[in-house]
């Protein structure tokens, strides 16, 4: 009888070296590994696969592979937005990420397919890591979100990606850290922590694995978050261009429109803390004391120094890892001024740090989000990587600057991209405004239209125009253009002598032409009780061309509710000797009415 070759066949294929048994899929974070997508994805499948935090809290975590290889691979973690998002943010089909611009080349596909190991969970407090509708799971009773606190959401960050390095997976000298707006905070917070965490004491202590393996961020790219969340919610016009710091006091004004907004999104789709239970996550507590306005209510000092000092960058010591700093001149959360902070810090005692900006029409509420933008910065995002997590040539140069201006209608792009050495380099004239006064200014002036289209929670469009207003209780500074760009921060000189309590200066930049007026920029000083003398502040800034014909017209005015919050207190301030300077990418010329760039001292 005939023996079967079958078995013969299957006994020598088991002899072969390699070939015993097929290998075990490839696991991240207890999670198996399966092509998709032209990448390997590795998905928390339901709550009982999440992965436990620092504490033990549960994490809704997935990783996305290259399609071939095992590790350890260059890894960049990915972090969402407040608000309704989770782990799929930055998840994509395709490495263009569309429809939404910020996703092109910026997605845990695209970075999979250039060699990255990625990490995409939702955010403590957010989706099923006890979100909104996760809080009764299991480890999930305190599971509400501290706002992006060192001390547990960056915490968070830093146990995934040491877990990753546990599993072989990530490679701990190639760690890097991305993300927009909230996880932009927490990305950023990430590179001044390096290779450190802060213990829920405050304390700070050696980043290592759960296994012990020393870790240190190799690299972080941060889009449209704060330098110091407290200033940048609640200014007080004290920071200049050419500083780090720019100090608590005095307390400055809200952005009330803005503050609500996030409290409300907080409420409606994240895991928040109840009133009085947690002072490190007590969100209703702040959002009630800080928008009760003038006087300053007692805790107040207390909430905003723990912002300060755990939320925020500018709580943290030393120098931070590679950084690229993205944030938006039409963003009125989080504007170009907070880019500065960062970018200023980095330069004190170093020639060449490694950092560099990105400043376009982008951001919440009021950016233009042009594709445009996003293609030139993504690029140059991705190139930023690969130089620092993988050794390639290539990327934005130390201190170095690439803009975009401001597009109108809304979505279009503006003119760009200009790049400079240095944001010093980047303006080369000034276009100025004057006014000798004395003009009062009031606590119940300025027309409550140009107030609204003010207000980026009422309209989203920068590029709107309403009618030209003739407001009483208000300065204004009146200049025909011969056509300019502005490029930076607006400086306001003025004389002041103010009485009453907790008055405010609110500042608005318009360009008006045929009867009709759009804000252009816009800023705020606190005054201080019965201050007077000289004072300097900056507007927010923008990048803006001003066409030929039309009228710059900058005011000042005691109220700007409710993208500002008015004080409850009555006051007047007379202003006198009141120059603007606008910084113009044009060169001095007297036929045009640019001068020499204004320096700040």
């Amino acid at each position: 009888m005939r023996r079967s070759a079958a078995p013969l066949l299957a006994l020598a294929l088991l002899a072969l070296p390699g070939l015993a048994a097929a290998a075990p899929p490839l696991k991240a974070l207890g999670h198996v590994c399966k092509p998709q997508d032209a990448v390997r994805f590795c998905p928390t499948r339901n709550d009982a696969q999440r992965v436990k935090s620092f504490d033990g809290l549960p994490l809704d975590a997935d990783v996305t592979l290259p399609p071939v290889g095992a590790g350890p691979f260059p890894t960049i973690i990915m972090l969402h937005g407040f608000g309704a998002q989770d782990k799929t943010y930055w998840q994509s089909t395709t490495p263009d990420g569309a429809p939404r611009a910020a996703k092109y080349h910026f997605n845990d596909n695209y970075f999979a397919r250039h060699g990255y190991a990625v990490i995409t969970y939702s955010a403590r407090g957010f989706g099923r890591s006890c979100g909104k509708g996760a809080e009764s799971t299991p480890g999930c009773a305190k599971g509400w979100f501290h706002f992006a606190d060192q001390r547990w959401e960056v915490h968070d960050a830093q146990t995934l990606l040491g877990k990753l390095v546990d599993d072989g997976i990530a490679d701990p000298g190639r760690l890097g850290a991305t993300g927009e707006s909230y996880g932009g905070i927490t990305s950023v917070q990430l590179a001044y922590l390096r290779n450190r965490i802060r213990r829920i004491d405050g304390k700070f202590a050696p980043w290592k694995s759960p296994k012990g393996r020393k870790l240190s961020l190799a690299a972080a790219w941060e889009r449209w978050a704060p330098s110091d969340l407290s200033y940048s919610l609640v200014p007080n016009g004290r920071f200049l261009s050419n500083r780090i710091s720019s100090g608590l006091y005095p307390f400055g004004i809200p952005k009330q429109s803005i503050f609500e907004g996030l409290y409300l999104g907080g409420l409606a789709v994240a895991h928040a803390s109840p009133k009085g239970a947690d002072p490190t996550a007590d969100i209703t507590t702040w959002h009630d004391k800080v928008l009760a306005g003038d006087p300053p209510k007692r805790g107040l000092k207390a909430i905003y120094e723990q912002t300060q000092e755990f939320k925020s960058p500018v709580g943290i010591p030393g120098r931070p890892s590679p950084l690229l700093v993205q944030n938006g001149w039409t963003d009125p959360v989080f504007p170009v001024e907070e880019a500065l902070r960062t970018y200023n810090r980095s330069r004190a005692g170093a020639k060449h740090p490694p950092l560099a900006l990105q400043l376009g029409d982008i951001g919440h509420f009021t950016g233009g989000e042009a594709l445009a933008d996003y293609v030139r910065f993504n690029d140059d995002g991705a190139a930023f990587f690969a130089h620092y997590l993988k050794g390639q040539p290539g990327g934005p140069k130390p201190l170095s600057v690439t803009v975009f201006g401001q597009g109108c209608p809304k979505g279009s792009a503006g003119f760009g991209p200009i790049t400079a050495t240095r944001y010093s380099k980047l303006a080369h004239g000034s276009f100025r405004l004057g006014l000798a006064g004395p003009v009062k200014v009031t606590s119940t002036g300025g027309d409550p239209d140009a107030a609204t289209l003010a207000d980026p929670a009422s309209n989203t469009d920068r590029c709107a125009q309403i009618d030209t207003d003739h407001a009483k209780g208000v300065a204004v500074l009146k200049r025909k253009s011969k056509g300019f760009r502005q490029l930076g921060l607006p400086t306001v000189h003025a004389t002041i002598k103010t009485d009453g309590h907790y008055g405010q200066l609110d500042a608005r930049l318009w360009d008006v032409s045929a009867g009709k007026q759009r804000l252009v920029d816009w800023g705020v000083y606190r005054l201080a009780k019965k201050q007077r003398g000289h004072i300097t502040f900056q507007l927010f800034g923008n990048a803006y061309p001003f066409a030929k014909g039309h009228t710059v017209k900058l005011e000042l005015l005691g109220r700007n509710a409710s993208a500002l919050l008015a004080s409850n207190e009555k006051f007047d301030v007379r202003v006198s000797d009141v120059r603007l300077a606008i910084p113009t990418r044009d060169a001095p010329s007297a036929a045009r009415g640019i001068s020499k760039p204004t320096r700040l001292r």
